[in-house]
C-alpha cells in the first residue's frame, strides 16, 4: 500500500484519488475549495459521473479515502503528489498553470521525505522541467529527494471510472527511470500496457491524442455537409469508413461536434504552442472552424424553416456537452442557445443531469422538467445531447404539444421515416 495525495478534487482529481483507493491505496484528496471539500466530507459529489457516489462512500468507509484542504495533512508522509489541478485556457489558448504552479510551491515548502511529484493534469510540453524548477528554486538549498513523472489522464466524462479500471494503456514520462517505474507500479493490478517516456514525450502524447480524436469528429461533420448536398447518407458512410481496420468506427458520428472540458482547450493549446515556437497548425486550425461552424449550422438551418427567429419559440434537448455528465463546458447546446437569442429566439430546454448547473448561467432560458414541457409550445425542437432517456419519447404526443411539427436532430439519433410518418418536418446531420 502507497500514500497518495491527489491536488485537486475536480473530475480528473476526484477519480483518479477514488480509484487509487480502491486498489488498497491510502489516498488523501486535497483542495482548496472549502466547500466542495465539506461537501465530498458529507458525502455529496461535487460533479455527476456514473459509478463516483458509491466508489467515494466505499473507500471512506473502509477508511483508504479521505479530504482536506489543508496541504500539510495531505502532503505528510506522502510517497506520490499527483497534481490534478484545473489548467484553463488562457486569451490566446495557453494553458493556465497558476494552480500548477502553487501545488509546486506547496510541495516545496511542505515536503521533507522522498516523493515522486506526478503531473496528472494536462499541461503543456516542457511542464514536467518547469515543475521541477520550481521546486528546486523553492527550496533555496534545502535538500529534498524527488521526481517528477508525468501521467497523463484519458478518462472520459460518463465513463471514467471504467477508462480508469480497464484503460488501454498508461503513458508514463519522466527523466528517472525508476520515478517511472514507481508510479507503473500503482497501476500494476490492472494488468495493462504502461509506455514510459521522457518527460516532455508523455505530455506531447495527451496533447495528439486529443487533437486526433478531435480531428475525427471535425472531419465527419465535413463529410456530413457534403453528404446533406450530394444526397448521401453520413451513418452509412461512417458505417464503410469504420469498417477499415485502419480508420476504425470510434469518434464518427456526425452531429453538433465536439465540447467538454479537454478537447476544445487541448487543441487550442497545442496550436498555441505550435504558433509559439514557429510551427503552422493549419490542420488544427481547421478543426476548430468546422467545430465552431457545426453549431452555426443547427441555428441557419432552423432559420431556413423557420423564415425568421424572432419571437420564436425553441426547445432544446439537451444541455451537458455530452451524455452521463451534467458537465456544461464549451457544450454545443450553449453556443446555439445563445445565437438563437442574439436572433429573437424564446428558448425552453431541459437535461437530465444539467438543470442545477444551466440555472447558473441560463438565466434568460426557461428550464423545463421533462422533454414533453420542452416541446409545449415550440415553433421546433432541438435534439443537442443524445442522452437515452430521448430515445424513445412519445412523439406522438410531443406532436400535439408543438405549435409546430420542425425537429432538428443535431445527433442523428430518431428514425426520420417514423418522423415523418407522425407529421414531423425532420433534419438530421448529413442525412438526405
Amino acid at each position: 500500500m502507497s500514500k497518495l495525495c491527489v491536488i485537486g478534487t475536480g473530475y480528473v482529481g476526484l477519480v483518479t484519488g477514488t480509484c487509487f483507493a480502491d486498489l488498497g491505496n491510502q489516498v488523501v484528496c486535497m483542495d482548496i475549495d472549502d466547500n466542495r471539500i465539506s461537501q465530498l466530507n458529507k458525502g455529496v459529489m461535487p460533479i455527476y459521473e456514473p459509478g463516483l457516489e458509491q466508489l467515494v462512500l466505499q473507500n471512506v468507509k473502509a477508511g483508504r479515502l479521505t479530504f482536506t484542504t489543508d496541504y500539510a495533512a495531505a502532503l505528510k508522509d506522502a510517497d506520490f503528489a499527483f497534481i490534478a489541478v484545473g489548467t484553463p485556457s488562457g486569451d490566446e489558448g495557453e494553458a493556465d498553470l497558476q494552480y500548477v504552479r502553487s501545488a509546486a510551491e506547496a510541495i516545496a515548502d511542505l515536503v521533507e521525505k522522498p516523493v515522486v511529484v506526478v503531473n496528472k493534469s494536462t499541461v503543456p510540453v516542457g511542464t514536467g522541467d518547469w515543475v521541477a524548477d520550481i521546486i528546486r528554486k523553492r527550496r533555496n538549498g534545502r535538500p529534498l529527494q524527488f521526481s517528477v513523472a508525468s501521467n497523463p489522464e484519458f478518462l472520459r466524462e460518463g465513463s471514467a471510472i471504467n477508462d480508469f479500471m480497464m484503460p488501454d494503456r498508461v503513458v508514463l514520462g519522466s527523466e528517472d527511470r525508476k520515478a517511472a517505474e514507481a508510479v507503473a507500479e500503482l497501476y500494476a493490478a490492472l494488468r495493462c500496457q504502461i509506455l514510459i517516456t521522457d518527460l516532455r514525450t508523455a505530455e506531447m502524447i495527451k496533447y495528439a491524442s486529443n487533437a486526433f480524436l478531435a480531428t475525427k469528429i471535425s472531419f465527419v461533420n465535413e463529410i456530413a455537409n457534403i453528404c446533406e448536398e450530394l444526397g448521401a447518407d453520413v451513418r452509412q458512410v461512417a458505417v464503410g469508413m469504420g469498417l477499415d481496420k485502419r480508420i476504425g468506427p470510434a469518434f464518427l458520428d456526425a452531429g453538433l461536434g465536439w465540447g467538454g472540458s479537454c478537447f476544445p482547450k487541448d487543441v487550442k493549446a497545442l496550436a498555441h504552442m505550435a504558433v509559439l515556437h514557429g510551427s503552422q497548425p493549419q490542420l488544427l486550425q481547421a478543426v476548430m472552424d468546422i467545430n465552431r461552424m457545426q453549431r452555426r449550422r443547427m441555428v441557419m438551418k432552423l432559420r431556413k424553416n423557420l423564415g425568421s427567429l424572432d419571437e420564436k419559440t425553441i426547445g432544446v434537448l439537451g444541455i451537458s456537452f455530452k451524455p452521463n455528465t451534467d458537465d456544461l463546458r464549451d457544450a454545443p447546446a450553449l453556443e446555439i442557445i445563445h445565437l438563437l437569442q442574439l436572433e429573437g429566439a424564446k428558448v425552453q430546454a431541459y437535461d437530465p443531469q444539467g438543470m442545477e448547473n444551466a440555472a447558473k448561467i441560463l438565466k434568460s432560458v426557461k428550464l423545463c422538467k421533462n422533454p414533453y414541457e420542452v416541446a409545449e409550445g415550440a415553433d421546433a425542437l432541438v435534439l443537442a445531447t443524445e442522452w437515452n432517456e430521448f430515445k424513445q419519447l412519445d412523439f406522438a404526443r410531443i406532436r400535439g404539444l408543438m405549435a409546430k411539427p420542425i425537429i432538428m436532430d443535431g445527433r442523428n439519433l430518431w428514425d426520420p421515416q417514423h418522423l415523418r410518418e407522425l407529421g414531423f418536418d425532420y433534419t438530421g446531420v448529413g442525412r438526405p
